[in-house]
């Protein structure tokens, strides 16, 4: 026994001393580094002024709302502290906490934060020639006279209306700042859940001093350097391309709050950079692409094997958008590709005749049918009266029942049907076969090619290219300046997450002959088309549906179960075709189940209160957050 004690301990003298060394506990992380792809650039610093998830990754950082969520979803104090109804949602009175400032890009005192910034921004919102129509569709559904002084200010000359300060505003809209701490709103009707939209741009505030110091055209063009800030960030550096510096707000109202010393976010090429920065230890956080997550996947011996975890599933839900209004490069419409998307049976050939299997494995390689998507809505919005959710009442009415092992929109049989109908009216119209297809692409973006390679083969292999051909076109720089805007492209990829909690939020974007319906006027460009066509009679019909709904305010069952109606006519038209719920794989510095999880709004990418290492997270680790999350969930 002796010699075996000895040997023992020569053993462990000649051990390296580090096996014996107290090991290093990783530490929550005060610079936190992330990255975003180059072609979702940031297009404006002026919170109203957009609709773009990108613009307000960045500015929910340094602006704060009425209202945020927590991790679960629900409602929680932000800048105001209480808030009530007094009548079931006819009039709302939020009350804004003492001790908030707005600063400038320094830190330095610039004004307090008053119940009247709320009425300067509304004003703005409201006010067509200041604001284009951005986010209006909410306050002119529900706010008293909203609707009267967005058109009064339309019919003003442009530079009437950007003089317009809050006298007329004020006698004609219902808002109104009690005192600095007290702000009311009175609607048009009972509107129960008008508290949601607390959370979002449309009632965003702006200080009256700012907009004198820097007039209307210096905030339509706001900069970094020149907006105020009253969030837990100053945004201090702003290289376009580059890179963007998110600061600690020293003046930052909640002292609880978890805050980053500084967030850095690099602007790169494609998700491949992004992964080869994180190996480097220059990004704490990265989503993998197909191919990346196949290769770590398949291989245990892999550094990063026993690292991958799974993202929640995105409250965005994507689509395929088509645009009804074509241009050529010369300007000219693409007739032929027009009068095509305008068919019914077109269209359907599309929502029926696709397995998109293929392509969801781009969106997750491991479990692709996890990220399927038959429906506009994403789920979780809003529940009826026996706790069925929004998007179960949408399934049920298109008769679809997800299933794990097969992409259940795909009927070969029906679409067989669909195409030799399509191509019987159309040949009667003068359209030629193949119709081309064009989808454009980022230049030097392989994520973004090898998707769209494999919807040319998709469709290929299940429209025929006897039907249609799918072209694959580049842009150099802004997907918006030089596709969109110029309505060159004939479908994109794009999503949707509700601003607040109705599914008006939702079906809204799609109506014909509103201003304020975000895909009809910015995608598909359904208000150009001639209206004595099927199509527009049929946009009518739904926009008939959905307004049908938006008057049932007594109701909340009611008005969800003839929404549900309306999105299914919508998907069953095919105005667009639903494609994915993102859950994405990635390797993380960041404990996701400690974000802020919001089913609407724009509060999901607040960088408060986020649980970090300086280690990367496990599988394992994460299979306990999660079980951890859920027996959390409040009513458990």
């Amino acid at each position: 026994m002796k010699k075996i004690i000895v040997l023992l301990l020569c053993l462990l003298m000649l051990a390296p001393a580090c096996l014996f060394a107290p090991s290093v506990k990783a530490e929550e992380i005060t610079d936190w580094v992330e990255y975003e792809l180059q072609s979702n650039e940031m297009t404006t610093f002026n919170i109203f002024h957009t609709h773009s998830a990108v613009d307000f990754n960045i500015l929910t950082n340094g602006i704060d709302a009425l209202l945020t969520h927590n991790n679960y979803g629900q409602l929680q104090p932000n800048i105001a502290d209480k808030w009530e109804t007094p009548d079931n949602g006819k009039t709302w009175n939020f009350h804004i906490r003492d001790g908030v400032t707005w600063v400038d890009m320094n830190g330095e005192f610039k004004a307090d934060v008053v119940a009247e910034d709320w009425v300067w921004g509304l004003e703005w919102v409201l006010n067509f020639h200041k604001n284009d129509s951005y986010n209006t569709s909410m306050p002119v559904e529900m706010i008293k006279g909203a609707k009267e002084y967005y058109e009064y200010t339309k019919g003003l000359d442009a530079e009437e209306a950007k003089a317009l300060k809050l006298d007329k505003f004020l006698e004609m809209v219902g808002i109104e700042a009690v005192d600095k701490n007290t702000l009311k709103y009175t609607l048009n009707s009972e509107y129960p859940y008008f508290a949601t939209l607390a959370t979002y741009a449309c009632l965003y505030p702006v200080s009256g001093q700012l907009l004198e110091e820097i007039g209307v055209e210096g905030f339509r063009a706001a900069t970094n350097e020149n907006i105020w800030y009253s969030g837990p960030y100053l945004v201090t550096s702003f290289i376009h391309q580059n890179e963007k510096v998110l600061s600690k707000n020293p003046a930052y109202w909640n002292k609880e709050a978890k805050v980053f010393d500084t967030i850095t976010i690099k602007m790169v090429e494609s998700d491949e950079m992004a992964f080869q920065l994180l190996q480097t230890g220059e990004n704490n956080r990265c989503f993998l692409t197909e191919a990346n997550l196949q290769t770590i996947w398949k291989n245990k011996d892999n550094e990063f094997h026993d690292y991958l975890v799974e993202n929640r599933p995105s409250v965005t839900s994507m689509q395929i958008h088509f645009n009804f209004d074509k241009l050529n490069e010369d300007g000219s419409k693409d007739e032929n590709w027009n009068k095509a998307i305008g068919n019914l049976a077109f269209r359907q050939c599309w929502l029926y005749g696709i397995d998109m299997t293929p392509a969801l494995s781009r969106i997750n390689a491991i479990n692709p049918l996890g990220s399927a998507n038959y429906t506009y809505s994403s789920p979780n919005l809003v529940y009826d009266d026996n706790g069925v959710d929004y998007r179960d009442l949408v399934l049920e009415r298109l008769n679809i029942k997800p299933d794990p092992e097969k992409f259940v929109r795909y009927d070969a049989e029906k679409a067989s049907a669909l195409k030799k109908q399509a191509m019987e009216e159309l040949s009667a119209e003068g359209v030629t076969f193949p119709v081309k297809a064009v989808l454009y692409v980022k230049s030097g973006d392989q994520t973004e090619f090898d998707t769209a390679t494999i919807w040319k083969q998709l469709i290929k292999d299940s429209l025929g290219d006897d039907f249609v051909v799918m072209e694959i076109k580049e842009f150099v720089s802004s997907r918006n300046e030089e596709v969109i805007e110029p309505q060159l492209y004939g479908f994109c990829f794009n999503g949707w997450s509700p601003d607040y909690g109705d599914p008006i939020s939702n079906v809204a974007q799609e109506t014909i002959g509103e201003d304020n319906a975000f895909y009809s006027v910015e995608y598909s460009n359904i208000n150009n088309v001639d209206k004595d066509t099927e199509l527009v009679k049929e946009y009518e019909e739904y926009t008939r549906m959905v307004r049908e709904a938006a008057a049932i305010n007594d109701d909340m069952n009611a008005r969800y179960h003839k929404f549900a109606d309306a999105e299914a006519y919508l998907v069953e038209h095919a105005f667009t075709i639903p494609y994915y719920v993102s859950v994405a794989w990635m390797i993380t510095n960041f404990n996701v189940y400690s974000k802020i999880y919001s089913p609407y709004g724009i509060q999901v990418n607040r960088r408060v209160n986020w649980e970090t290492s300086t280690d990367l997270y496990t599988t394992e680790e994460y299979e306990t957050f999660k079980e951890a999350f859920e027996a959390g969930k409040p009513g458990k």
